[in-house]
């Protein structure tokens, strides 16, 4: 029996584990390492933060994808592995053994470089606190409507960029509820008070929409670089900068985060903000919460342990996905990178890896030879704008149309339907 040990839940390896299912090897024994049950889909989150998908919609249920897979499930965190005695050393629970060894468990947002990143902000990855965080948000947001609020996003990346835009469009919306509460409210007082004057109920409109405007939210886009989203067209770039203006999003763009804090306060004031974020120009914010959407970094382990690693700690691979230093070793996702085959982090390469990774794995385990695979060299992003439309990237080539958020609904919809409904009968041969 060989023990053939996956460590994460990403998009790749649960392509992986619906593929065992499928074909599965005979003598060889799955065991899935995840420190979650239900892995977030990145391609859905952004809408989620929306509120246009709800949880059990961008999850994939690892525990009943194992179970199809005949796989067992250790729901713990790797942070080290042995090679001398080839364990995968875990947070909590006793070493795992393993023959063959496969890693998926993405990228989380360089924080280490900026004091108080850390301790304060809120990193886009890993998701379930980052959800966690922004629930919070939403939660106060509909307890205390009448409480200013002001968030801050440092990255201008595509991630920056689309998470502002859904997050607007998510508050907004909670706004918009409240208003209409009120409007009902005042309407059946407005009735009452026609009999006591016109002039009162003039002044009644006139003040409360004077609270409205002291109420809103307000969002801050923090940018290192001259312009957003390098690395997609200057087209693409210019579209996103308008609407992220048109909607009142604050851009604050070749400015540096330097520094982060939590604000301490004598006394405890109905309306106040916990946190600052200061910049190398000097510019300084208060705001209540800050989300970190930086550069991606990869978990200091990967490089303690031995594995061959680029100069931002990823686990370097060859074209069969196989790490260069370790044979029995094979990543896919963020984690990895690809020596001859350089790309960004994107989820759209980690789908497309699933399949060549399942291959090679059961090719190694079969002790046959492995199979190259080269990644496209340029991927359609359809980028989400938070209101059901969404702008499509590729190359020098932009369009933007309500007709492509359906169409990437319907592609994500697609790619999540495969890991529900799961066949109740496996090939056993």
């Amino acid at each position: 029996m060989k023990d053939l040990v996956l460590i994460g839940g990403g998009h790749s390896h649960a392509i992986v584990l619906k593929m065992f299912g499928i074909k599965p090897l005979p003598g060889v024994r799955l065991t899935l390492i995840s420190d979650v049950l239900h892995a977030p889909y990145s391609g859905m989150l952004p809408g989620h933060v929306a509120g246009f998908y709800d949880y059990d919609e961008c999850h994939i249920d690892l525990r009943s994808l194992a179970e199809f897979a005949r796989c067992q499930i250790l729901i713990d965190r790797a942070i080290a592995i042995d090679f001398n005695k080839n364990l995968v050393i875990c947070q909590t629970r006793p070493p795992v053994n393993f023959d063959l060894l496969s890693v998926d468990i993405g990228s989380t947002p360089a924080t280490l470089s900026v004091p108080g990143a850390a301790e304060y902000a809120i990193a886009a990855k890993p998701v379930p606190e980052f959800l966690a965080s922004w629930n919070q948000v939403i939660s106060e947001r509909q307890n205390h409507p009448e409480k200013p609020l002001r968030i801050a996003i440092v990255g201008g990346g595509a991630g920056g960029v689309e998470l502002a835009l859904n997050m607007q469009y998510r508050l907004g919306k909670e706004e918009g509820r409240r208003k209409r509460e009120e409007g009902r409210g005042k309407k059946e007082e407005g009735k009452r008070k026609r009999e006591e004057g016109r002039g009162k109920k003039e002044e009644g409109r006139r003040k409360r929409e004077e609270n409205l405007e002291n109420f809103s939210s307000e969002i801050h886009l923090f940018h290192s670089g001259a312009e957003l989203m390098q690395g997609h067209n200057q087209r693409v770039r210019r579209r996103l900068k308008e609407i992220l203006i048109s909607r009142g999003i604050q851009l604050h763009l070749k400015e540096k985060v330097c520094v982060v804090k939590k604000i301490e306060r004598e006394t405890n004031p109905q309306f106040h903000t916990d946190y600052q974020l200061s910049c190398k120009s000097g510019l300084e914010l208060e705001c209540d919460s800050i989300f970190w959407v930086t550069q991606a970094s990869a978990a200091n382990w990967i490089r303690e342990s031995g594995l061959a690693a680029d100069s931002n700690g990823f686990m370097q691979v060859n074209d069969c996905l196989q790490s260069v230093s370790h044979p029995n070793v094979f990543a896919a996702g963020d984690i990895a990178a690809m020596v001859n085959y350089p790309r960004p982090k994107a989820g759209v390469f980690a789908v497309r890896q699933g399949k060549p990774l399942f291959e090679n794995l059961q090719q190694f385990l079969l002790e046959k030879p492995l199979k190259p695979f080269a990644p496209q060299e340029q991927y359609l992003g359809l980028i989400g704008t938070g209101n059901k439309r969404a702008i499509a990237s590729r190359g020098n080539f932009m369009w933007e149309s309500r007709l492509l958020w359906y169409w990437k609904d319907w592609i994500d919809r697609q790619f999540m339907q495969k890991f529900s409904n799961l066949p109740k009968t496996r090939n056993t041969k």
